[in-house]
């Protein structure tokens, strides 16, 4: 399945880019399996999206759970939780 992938603010700074088109392989489904396809390639990803980092995510703009299905060509995003002052 190919989708699309967003990283914004700290995130984006830590894996050194905005985004990119991936073919997730066999069993990859979910926003949370995304999260751990990309914490598998090690270094800077492991330590950004890593599971004791607080993140949010987002399947095709809408704020999600980790439990969200994914689908051909939709885009998941990336973001540190976002405060207002």
């Amino acid at each position: 399945m190919d989708i699309n992938l967003r990283f914004f603010a700290g995130v984006r700074e830590a894996v050194g880019t905005a985004g990119e088109a991936v073919t997730l392989p066999e069993g990859v489904a979910t926003v949370g399996a995304v999260r751990d396809f990309l914490i598998a390639r090690g270094g800077a990803w492991a330590e950004a999206l890593g599971r004791d980092r607080a993140l949010r995510m987002a399947f095709n703009h809408v704020m999600c759970e980790p439990e969200t299905a994914v689908r051909e060509g939709g885009e998941v995003a990336f973001f540190p939780p976002v405060t207002g002052g």
